[in-house]
């Protein structure tokens, strides 16, 4: 989709982006390839043209940094198919409290669509452990993280985000869904873990109670939680960006003209 995206550039907007495909320009290849847009101008053109060419050295490059800026956060999305293979999706728990009020993360949990990874208060969780595992990726994938598990981890351990960011949360409802990520999942056919079914956030802090006073096996069904809090990001966000992506207007375009022939 970022291939198809043309409002990463300034001075081009969701109207003018959209016109472009409905006039045969649907991709940055077609874009270069037309002598000339009328309703652009040639001096314009080739202004676009010069940042069609960056975009594109950029993203052979593998450059997220480029991105993340480039692209309003609302519209990361458009990013998860060119760098799914360095995206990591994460998932906190915490004890119930806010960061002023004395919380913590009790659990990171990290999937990058092969391995899952679980951080945990006072065995191997810092800020040190959890940016070295979060260095090998360029995009994220969160529920709501936007709203919780990012600025909860800044103010807790410091640690900084600046990779791009697919918020399944606020992406879901942009794309028409309600109801929280368990609800999501029930609505896609996402399974959970029989052992993990029915918990829900506050018996995650009543696990950690638990788990703090040496039961094991609280540990091991909070983990378990958060892992299919974390694993199943992934599924969710397969569906969201195809419902987002046959949404944006990028359909087939009424005017199916060759690029070079465009006109008003």
């Amino acid at each position: 989709m970022i291939r198809n995206s043309f409002s990463i550039f300034q001075g081009i907007g969701e109207k003018l982006e959209r016109r472009l495909w409905e006039n045969g320009i649907r991709c940055w290849e077609d874009f270069l390839s037309a002598d000339e847009i009328v309703f652009l101008g040639l001096e314009r053109k080739r202004f676009y043209d010069e940042r069609v060419h960056e975009a594109a050295a950029r993203l052979d490059l593998e450059d997220e940094q480029f991105f993340a800026k480039a692209l309003r956060g609302k519209e990361h999305w458009r990013l998860f198919p060119d760098f799914r293979k360095y995206a990591v999706a994460l998932d906190i728990e915490s004890n119930g409290y806010t960061p002023a009020a004395g919380g913590y993360p009790t659990v990171v949990g990290l999937y990058d669509g092969f391995q899952y990874t679980s951080l945990v208060k006072g065995r191997d969780l810092t800020k040190e452990s959890l940016e070295h595992a979060l260095s090998r990726y360029k995009y994220l994938i969160t529920f709501f993280g936007s709203g919780f598990d990012i600025p909860f981890l800044n103010q807790t351990l410091g640690v900084r985000f600046t990779m791009p960011h697919f918020d399944l949360s606020f992406a879901g409802k942009r794309a028409g869904l309600k109801g929280g990520l368990k609800k999501l999942e029930d609505q896609f056919g996402i399974p959970r873990e029989e052992a993990v079914q029915g918990l829900n956030g506050y018996d995650a802090i009543k696990l950690w109670k638990i788990a703090k006073k040496g039961d094991a096996a609280a540990l091991d069904l909070l983990i378990s939680y958060n892992r299919c809090d974390t694993v199943n990001l992934f599924a969710l966000a397969d569906r969201i960006y195809g419902m987002l992506r046959d949404q944006s207007g990028l359909a087939a375009p009424r005017n199916m003209r060759q690029p070079m022939q465009l006109s008003v």
